[in-house]
């Protein structure tokens, strides 16, 4: 019996120094593995090299038109007139224009993606849960475009009947329009964060007598705030860039105004009023539309950098 155990513990145990076949080194495996790491190493690389690029075109065209415009002009005027012989650059009417939609479209998408996300994800059954998420999807799909023409033909009639001597083309309505087309980018974000939440936070508010309004409100929203800021960050960087909509339903006309009724006209869509050629290329006014992508480039950088900070102290916080 003992010779038996010895000669089957002599068969399992491994000779010493020798490796088993899925541990051995295979130099095709430290190929293939070489060869993902540096595809991912190239496609990181991309991604930083398109930025570099694009950061090096709107600063290196700017110098340009800044070695025939004054920066303090540019920062201070009050006139925005490039395709006048008079030409005029002032970027506060195209700024104020900008905040002004971006201010209405995110005071109607922040809170009802909000509340879209916390039904979704507290309240909804699978049921419905799995019929509203890919409507949300289908309504963050549909062109821009779309939207501003609903603006114009649809939306600003229907507000004229409640605010008389609205205009055709208003940023009021612009906004609204454009509030509605990011909500599903705060909805699914912040949804997908609130469902991370671990499930033994909510058993635990549930064990200490709170109700199922108060644990969303008071204990899973408050853990899921960190996911929650990323999906308003990603919202106003949505809204500050959005283009086709303000430039179809907001008007032409560049004003310094804080009344969103008025027409305006934002950085993005004077860009793309440009880019169709009125003005020349090489002229100054043609060199206008980078000093207007760098100063939105600059107020995305500085709302990214702003929600980052709240985003990390949140989380330090909770």
């Amino acid at each position: 019996m003992s010779i038996v155990l010895s000669q089957s513990a002599s068969v399992s145990k491994p000779m010493s120094g020798q490796v088993s076949n899925r541990l051995a080194r295979k130099p095709l495996r430290n190929i293939k593995e070489r060869i993902i790491e540096a595809a991912l190493l190239l496609a990181a690389c991309v991604s930083v090299l398109t930025t570099i690029g694009i950061v090096y075109v709107l600063v290196s065209e700017s110098l340009q038109f800044f070695a025939h415009v004054s920066v303090v002009d540019f920062l201070t005027d009050t006139v925005w007139a490039p395709m006048f012989q008079d030409a005029r650059f002032g970027i506060l009417p195209l700024l104020s224009a900008t905040l002004l939609t971006s201010a209405v479209a995110l005071s109607v998408a922040i809170p009802l993606g909000t509340v879209i996300a916390i039904y979704l994800s507290e309240f909804a059954c699978s049921k419905v849960r799995e019929m509203f998420k890919p409507i949300l999807e289908i309504l963050g799909g549909i062109p821009t475009i779309v939207f501003g023409h609903f603006a114009l033909v649809a939306l600003t009639p229907f507000l004229q009947q409640f605010i008389p001597g609205l205009p055709g083309f208003n940023m009021l309505s612009a906004g609204l329009i454009m509030g509605v087309a990011i909500i599903p980018y705060i909805s699914s974000l912040a949804e997908d964060a609130m469902r991370a939440v671990p499930m033994n936070i909510r058993e635990a508010a549930y064990g200490m007598g709170a109700t199922k309004f108060q644990a969303a409100l008071g204990v899973i929203f408050p853990a899921a705030l960190s996911g929650v800021l990323s999906a308003y960050l990603l919202a106003i960087s949505r809204a500050v860039g959005e283009t086709m909509i303000v430039a179809v339903a907001a008007g032409g006309q560049p004003n310094l105004t804080v009344n969103p009724t008025d027409q305006g006209q934002t950085i993005s869509a004077f860009i793309v009023q440009v880019a169709k050629g009125d003005l020349p290329h090489g002229s100054i006014g043609y060199q206008s539309i980078f000093a207007a992508g760098l100063s939105l480039f600059i107020l995305t950088l500085l709302f990214n950098v702003a929600g980052h900070v709240i985003r990390r102290k949140f989380r330090e916080s909770y």
